[in-house]
């Protein structure tokens, strides 16, 4: 009797593709969530100069904002959180994607939960090295409108403010912030890819989910509310660090955990959490956005081009 054959993986789509997909799906959500962005990165550098708008609140940062910066200030920084998804998102999520299938079993196991972790975390290292200087940019940005207005940088738009940087600082300072930032993805990445994976693996073998928007909705809440505990002390110090000026030749920081440490020690524990809500708030549809817009191009690639 013939032996019978061994089951072959289904067809996926080519590596540039997954690497396309996962940046499109990025930069579609940030559109609709750059504002939350911007109030996030407002609230997490509240309290550090004596000079600067502060915000008790985030109600309060957005009503400051508006009054302030008008409706469209609420976007300012768009250009640069396009080019950092265009260039961390693609680059994490394509790894990421292509790291799940290649260590998906042949039957079509996906990978245990520890190794959903590590390739998270290898995805999110890289992406956020290539992703750093438009990281600058958007922090720079979303912070200028805090400022005196003689002392604001006013970057036209990212690339302005690539070009103004390397002219002005020189070509390190695109990457100032690169370890705490690629901390901060490790975390993120480990947390965000690998909850949302597992969340919706469980809520699959629920029986009361079927695997479409519902359930992409509800994973990446899950997964939003994970990753927002577990990275918004890392992401501070990426903050202030990426967003910080020298003074008298010396740079206001030394590292992330000078920041950490200085904000535990003048702004209470608790400011490590500083702007959750908007930072969630920001996470989760963002989450939810990217994966859901993911899935669906995904899908509809599958349709079209391999007849699945």
């Amino acid at each position: 009797m013939a032996a019978a054959p061994a089951a072959e993986k289904p067809k996926t789509s080519p590596k540039s593709i997954k690497f396309l997909f996962g940046g499109l799906a990025g930069m579609g959500a940030t559109v609709f969530v750059q504002p939350l962005d911007l109030v996030k990165n407002r609230m997490q550098l509240s309290g550090e100069g004596a000079k600067t708008r502060e915000y008790r609140t985030s109600l309060h940062a957005v009503g400051s904002i508006l009054r302030n910066e008008g409706l469209r200030g609420i976007y300012t920084g768009l250009s640069a959180g396009l080019l950092r998804q265009a260039t961390y998102t693609t680059t994490r999520l394509g790894i990421y994607t292509v790291l799940f299938e290649k260590l998906t079993g042949a039957d079509g196991t996906p990978p245990a939960f520890l190794t959903k972790a590590l390739i998270g975390m290898t995805a999110g290292a890289t992406g956020a090295f290539v992703g750093t200087p438009a990281e600058v940019a958007l922090i720079r940005m979303t912070a200028d409108g805090r400022l005196p207005p003689a002392e604001r940088r006013g970057y036209r738009n990212v690339f302005d403010a690539l070009l103004r940087i390397t002219r002005e600082e020189g070509v390190p300072t695109l990457w100032r912030g690169c370890v705490p930032t690629m901390a901060r993805a490790v975390v993120v990445n480990a947390a965000q890819l690998a909850s949302y994976s597992q969340s919706k693996q469980f809520l699959l073998d629920s029986g009361y989910f079927r695997d479409d928007v519902l359930c992409h909705f509800c994973a990446s809440m899950i997964s939003g509310l994970v990753t927002t505990a577990a990275s918004m002390p890392v992401d501070i110090a990426k903050t202030r660090i990426q967003n910080m000026r020298t003074i008298d030749g010396k740079p206001e920081y030394r590292n992330g955990l000078d920041v950490l440490l200085r904000v535990v020690r003048y702004e209470g524990f608790l400011s490590l959490w500083k702007g959750f809500t908007p930072y969630y708030a920001r996470l989760g549809p963002h989450t939810v956005l990217t994966f859901i817009f993911l899935e669906q191009l995904n899908g509809l690639y599958r349709r079209l081009c391999l007849g699945a």
